[in-house]
């Protein structure tokens, strides 16, 4: 899928908010795309797809940020971009996939081995005309 405009990427997180079925396991998505691909962006969409008025951050500087929803969901936000060796922000993210309704990791190679097989990854590729090519493995 092609998408041209911040918005557009907004938008797609928002429509991929909606189509998420929400069971007794965590939702993992695992974003893979170079710096400033979207990944937050697609991320502060599905947040607004999800009802999160808070604002979203890119979690670079502070690793995770969680986000509340539904009275009793959480939307937690990893970023391992700085850290080659995550360190007890492994066990971190161990905890929450037992506990939290829909993670999302970027940069996710240094926690690759305790992440679910059945993860969702979604890569956006960054064109030169400042489009994005976005692919749902």
């Amino acid at each position: 899928m092609k998408i041209h405009t911040e918005q557009e990427m907004i938008n797609f997180g928002k429509n991929f908010a909606k189509n998420l079925n929400f069971s007794n396991e965590p939702i993992i998505l695992e974003l893979i795309g170079d710096v400033g691909a979207g990944k937050t962006t697609f991320t502060r969409g599905l947040a607004e797809g999800l009802g999160i008025k808070e604002p979203v951050t890119s979690p670079s500087f502070t690793i995770s940020k969680s986000y509340a929803f539904d009275d009793n969901k959480t939307l937690t936000h990893y970023d391992f971009y700085r850290l080659p060796d995550p360190g007890l922000m492994q066990e971190d993210l161990e905890d929450s996939i037992k506990n939290n309704h829909i993670i999302i990791v970027e940069w996710a190679d240094s926690v690759s081995n305790i992440l679910p097989k059945n993860r969702k990854k979604i890569e956006i590729k960054l064109n030169d005309d400042n489009s994005r090519e976005v692919t749902i493995l």
